[in-house]
């Protein structure tokens, strides 16, 4: 049974393009889904690969409900962050889904993690990859 993976964001995209073009290149057995907080950040999702996506708070909420894993950007979980694109319904949404979550530090949320050093987007990415394959493992 595939597994269903859920990969938000939302400002221009970026970091959400990247992340769906590593997972379909290192787990393409599974059912990505990508859904961006506006238009341009699931246009660029789209440009990174994936075949499924949507836009919007409404798309976060059922997303979110029929996802095994979660991936972005922290602010994902953190109202008003991404510059006000997360709103409080979706910060609840990814915060209280039965899915496990991989969250990825980004500055742009205005909230600094301890423990986690001054790493590039390549091994940032790295270190996701590694949590989903390990997650994905478990649920086979």
């Amino acid at each position: 049974m595939k597994k269903n993976v859920l990969v938000i964001d939302g400002q221009g995209g970026r970091m959400g393009r990247q992340i769906v073009k590593t997972i379909l290149e290192r787990f393409p057995q599974v059912e990505l889904v990508a859904v961006g907080t506006n238009s341009m950040a699931t246009e660029s999702m789209l440009k990174g690969g994936a075949e499924h996506a949507a836009t919007g708070e409404n798309a976060v909420i059922v997303g979110c409900r029929r996802a095994d894993v979660i991936v972005g950007p922290i602010g994902i979980v953190l109202a008003d962050a991404l510059l006000g694109e997360v709103t409080p319904a979706m910060a609840r949404a990814v915060g209280e889904s039965a899915a496990a979550r991989i969250l990825i530090p980004s500055g742009r949320c205005e909230t600094l993690v301890a423990g986690v050093g001054d790493m590039s987007m390549n091994a940032l990415l790295d270190d996701a990859m590694a949590k989903l394959g390990a997650l994905l493992e478990d649920q086979a």
